[in-house]
């Protein structure tokens, strides 16, 4: 059975494997360029979710086991994908009239970075040979400038590496990082909602004059700004002095009940649809191809009348669920043990029937409100329009 195929089937058992369990049961185990077991590994990857990558990332560089660094290139290059970049894995082994880069990531910004993953810099690089990968790869055509090189380290202690690259010629095109640094802007990436903040995470990966540090600091406050708001998904939270007239008495937020609630969704989404989700960001998820996706919203329960479950809907998941083939949008409630999962295409009709909201800073929002009309019967409120019932929608875990 296909290693792909395997993890659908028990996906607890193939997450419970390490990573050198793993690679012999991918194709015929022979991890190589153009092999089968090469894109099993990488299929399989694309599936995991960033702390087995961690995971993975950590055991590559604890134990020396056979084509460990082969691994950890695909685990660096899925990573990248992570980070929103479009990735093109290079070859484990260089050969005669073949460019050896380790990977080509492409960012939505539209600069190309070449990557090196070093497992230790414990000898020193050819920085020529690294910088001659990037030529050929413009004069080949195969990437376009505006472009760098980046080189990712096994190691925190990357003092020597530091500075050979400062002393070179190349400090104007080379940035450095270590895997765990990579890790923490991935998981920083994820926990983001606003594409805005995204890019800046990506550019901490590019080169810049550091002299100055006002684009750093703006990186970090944007950052920590967003990741630090989770329950501006929440309409409610957001409106209740402005619309004193809807204000509802709610349960205070439990951040860690609201992180089991939406994890415990989304696995029985995972179920429903019979395919594994991979988080994008906060609130967004999509399968390996990118072509099935959600957005999931948890909601604080609230006590006014009929009123009893609140979000808010941004823009930015409408496009995202748009560019998927088949996407829904799931509303996960704190206090039950079940949620509702409408296809997008049934939810869109509607969003010009609901009340919005415009921030000061201009960004916009739909309010979504679910009602309990009568006990255990919800109701999507639609102010301009009939309400919708919710039953055909509900999905118990």
């Amino acid at each position: 059975m296909a290693l792909i195929d395997l993890w659908k089937s028990n996906p607890s058992a193939i997450a419970s494997l390490s990573i050198d369990q793993i690679v012999p049961i991918a194709g015929n185990g022979q991890l190589n360029d153009g092999s089968h077991c090469a894109d099993e590994l990488r299929q399989f990857l694309s599936n995991a979710n960033l702390e087995m990558l961690a995971k993975y990332a950590e055991r590559c560089l604890e134990i020396a086991f056979t084509n460990s660094g082969r691994v950890l290139q695909d685990v660096i290059n899925e990573i990248g994908r992570r980070l929103d970049y479009a990735v093109t894995n290079g070859r484990y082994q260089g050969v005669k009239n073949q460019i050896g880069f380790d990977g080509i990531w492409h960012s939505p910004e539209n600069h190309t970075v070449v990557v090196e993953v070093k497992t230790t810099d414990a000898y020193r690089i050819q920085l020529k040979t690294i910088a001659k990968y990037q030529e050929a790869l413009l004069s080949e055509g195969k990437i376009t400038k505006p472009c760098s090189i980046l080189i990712i380290v096994g190691r925190e202690d990357t003092g020597e590496l530091e500075a050979q690259v400062r002393g070179s010629r190349y400090a104007w095109d080379i940035r450095l990082i270590s895997i765990d640094a990579l890790l923490k802007l991935a998981r920083l990436k994820q926990e983001t909602e606003d594409p805005e903040t995204s890019e800046k995470i990506r550019t901490l990966l590019v080169p810049f004059d550091n002299t100055r540090l006002d684009e750093i600091i703006d990186v970090m406050f944007s950052t920590a700004a967003d990741v630090s708001t989770p329950s501006a998904d929440v309409a409610g939270d957001i409106d209740e002095a402005a619309n004193q007239e809807e204000t509802l008495i709610s349960h205070a937020i439990d951040p860690t009940a609201i992180s089991v609630t939406l994890d415990a969704v989304i696995d029985a989404v995972s179920k429903k649809l019979q395919t594994g989700f991979v988080k994008k960001t906060r609130a967004t998820y999509w399968d390996s191809s990118h072509a099935l996706r959600v957005i999931c919203s948890i909601s604080k329960p609230y006590n006014k009348g009929i009123y009893r479950y609140w979000y808010a809907y941004h823009p930015a998941w409408d496009d995202f669920l748009e560019d998927g083939e088949t996407s829904y949008v799931v509303w996960g409630c704190l206090d039950l043990r079940k949620a509702f999962v409408i296809p997008r295409s049934e939810f869109k009709v509607h969003l010009s029937n609901m009340i919005t909201t415009t921030r000061p800073d201009g960004k916009m929002y739909w309010h979504v409100k679910i009602l309990e009309k009568e006990p255990d019967t919800y109701y999507l409120q639609i102010p301009q329009g009939k309400d919708l019932a919710l039953k055909p929608y509900e999905l118990a875990f």
